[in-house]
Parts: structure tokens; sequence; C-alpha cells
């Protein structure tokens, strides 16, 4: 008698769950789910993949259980059944061919821009020469390993966005009919060794620093000082600022309204301009411009600013152990110990997500007012105190 429902298919956590007669659902610790049929056969008995729960549902899991119990007592061995059919049917790519194909499909859906130019680059580069032409469907953990393995250790951070595009490969493959199973991500991790522990946290300045930075910045000379003062005024990301349009400026309501799409959580973010915002808004007025006039900060050739030129105004002002990114940290912490502003109002200020849900979804403010007057209060510590004030 059948024991697993729609609800508890749904529902249901790591480990083995039972249907009957030898049907059982298989979740992973990482939350994928698949369906694995136990039969007993020619003097052996032996587990059947029957695909992903993304792909395979309770009932149709079950018909695929009872063909398979069928071949099996006709002394057929339906994973073999399976394999030929396919070679029969189908011309398998190698693992080149894969992974080209499925960025063409994959990458309308990306967003970052740098991402899709770096997805397929690192396989040409790490992957590719190691194994491009092996046929897809007898790429295996092993196989990955050793690809993976010279720069494990040497370059951490790429290699795993190597490993996740990988996977993501075999995994297209595998919905496409080229393979028999998704990508061996456990096999690959436990053959590999143990990474150094990452260090998420960005660089910061302490905050007390930050009024002679804005000094020095003042005294330099380029479009660069001239945006980062402005990203330091304004607590926001290098992205929203480099790419910071005068129509998003509203001289009259002293606010620079980030559209959603250039914010990290893709939700309209309102930044209240201070008095010394405005004087570096009008000074960038009179920057010479060509190409793309509406852009406040232009670079060469009227393109926005790199990453690298902000950083670069930051090490000719002298500091070589911040990073742009971690003057927001300094913000946060100079909030926090030298205001009386809730939490939420300096989250605000940062543009930051609410984690808990349910928060989220019955606050209604953005405390626009409050960070007003929070962000006049950064402005004036960053040009009217003194250092250590």
């Amino acid at each position: 008698m059948a024991r697993l429902t729609a609800m508890k298919v749904k529902s249901a956590k790591q480990g083995r769950h039972q249907d009957g007669d030898g049907l059982m659902l298989y979740v992973q610790a990482s939350g994928a789910k698949s369906w694995v049929v136990r039969l007993q056969g020619q003097g052996r008995r032996r587990d059947y993949g029957l695909g992903s729960l993304k792909d395979v549902t309770l009932a149709e899991a079950r018909e695929r259980a009872t063909e398979y119990r069928k071949l099996v007592r006709a002394g057929a061995d339906p994973i073999e059944l399976k394999q030929r059919r396919l070679a029969e049917s189908v011309q398998f790519p190698t693992f080149e061919l894969a992974a080209r194909k499925a960025f063409e499909e994959q990458k309308k859906g990306w967003r970052n821009k740098k991402h899709r130019a770096q997805w397929l680059k690192s396989l040409e580069t790490f992957v590719f020469p190691k194994f491009g032409a092996t046929r897809i469907d007898m790429v295996n953990a092993s196989i990955v390993r050793e690809a993976l393995l010279p720069i494990w250790l040497e370059k951490p951070e790429t290699a795993r966005r190597v490993k996740q595009r990988i996977c993501a490969v075999l995994d297209w493959a595998y919905s496409n009919d080229f393979r028999d199973s998704e990508a061996p991500v456990r096999a690959i991790n436990k053959g590999l060794p143990k990474q150094p522990r990452r260090d998420r946290h960005f660089a910061a300045m302490p905050y007390e620093h930050l009024p002679e930075l804005m000094k020095g910045l003042a005294a330099g000379k380029g479009v660069g000082s001239l945006a980062l003062r402005f990203l330091i005024l304004s607590a926001a990301r290098s992205g929203e600022v480099r790419g910071a349009r005068w129509s998003e400026i509203d001289f009259k309501k002293k606010v620079w309204t980030v559209p959603a799409e250039r914010m990290k959580a893709r939700r309209e973010h309102n930044v209240p301009l201070p008095a010394y915002s405005l004087e570096i808004l009008k000074t960038a007025k009179m920057l010479p411009r060509i190409g793309d006039a509406d852009l406040i900060f232009p670079g060469l050739l009227g393109k926005p600013l790199s990453d690298m030129t902000l950083a670069k105004a930051l090490s000719s002002a002298g500091v070589r152990n911040a990073t742009v990114h971690g003057m927001r940290s300094s913000f946060r912490d100079w909030a926090a110990e030298k205001t009386s502003f809730s939490g939420d109002v300096a989250e605000a200020a940062l543009a930051h997500t609410i984690k808990n849900q349910v928060e989220a979804a019955y606050r209604r403010t953005n405390f626009l007012d409050k960070r007003r007057t929070l962000m006049h209060a950064w402005g004036v510590f960053l040009h009217e105190s003194g250092l250590g004030d």
C-alpha cells in the first residue's frame, strides 16, 4: 500500500522515505529530492534512479517503478536498456558543446553582465582544456576533481565558481536526457581538500579617520575622487554611484532615487541628499562630458567609471588597508556608536533587506524623514569634526 502523499513528498526532510514495493523518495542534505526504486533480480538487489522530483511527480514515479519491476522480472536491466535506447536515438554532445548550449539557453535570464561574461570564459580557461572533449554522459566526479584540484587551493573563489558552473552544465545535460544522473556534487566535494576559511567582510576604515580622508579627497583631482566623496556621504554601493544619472536627482526634494534595476535587492531606493552632497553634484555639473550626458560621474569616452577608478582614488588618498565597499561599514559603526538612531534607520540607509520575512511583509515605511536627519548628521561629522572628535 502506498505510504507517500503529495503533501508528504513536499515536506519531506533529509533521508529516505518509503512509498512501498521498493519505491523511495531520497532527500539529500542540500534539499534536492529524487526517486529511487530498489529491486531484486538475477540474484542481486539494486537501486535504480527514476529521476528528480523537479521532473517526475509521485504518480509518474510509481508508473516508472512499475515499468522497472516488469523489466527486472523479465530478466532485463532497465539502466542498460535506457542507455541503449538513448545511444540509438541521441547524439551525445561533448562537455564543451553541452556547456555552450546551456550557456546560450540560460544567459538571457542573468541580469549581471559581468557574470555572463565570466561564466563561459572560466570554463574555457580551466575546464575545456581538461575534459571539454569528453562526452557529457562520461563526465564523473573523478574527472571533475582532477580538473579542479590544481586551482582549488591556489584560486579558491575562482575554483568554487568553476565547480558550480560545471555542475550546472551536468544538471542541464541530465534534464535533456544526455545523462542518467545529476551532477555528483557530494562525491566531488568529498574528493577535494578543505579550503581555507573565507573572510566575507570588506576591510573598513575606523570612522574616526574618515573626516581626514574626505579632506584628502577634496584636495585631489579627478572624477574618481569626486565620486568617492559622494559615495561616502550617501553610504551607497560603488555600482549605484558609478551608474548615477542626473535624471535620478530631484534637487527640489533633495533626494536621489536609485531605480530598482540598479539596486542589489531590486527595489527602488531613495537617498536623502545633505548640503554637502548637493555641493558635490554642483561640481559634477561642470565636468567636461562626451557621450552619455546623463551620467553624473562620467568616465573615459562618456562611459560609467570602473570600480577600479574609485579604488585608485582611495589608494591615491593614502588608504591601503580599506576598501571602497568598506566605507558602508564605517558609516554603520558611526551610526551605532555616535548617534541615537535605531538600527532599523541605519539599515534602511544602507538599503539592506529585512531578513525576517514576516516583519518585511508588514513594514510600510522606509524612514525617509529620519534618514534625512541621519545623513545630515553624517555629513556634518565628515566635514566639521576633528580627527578623533
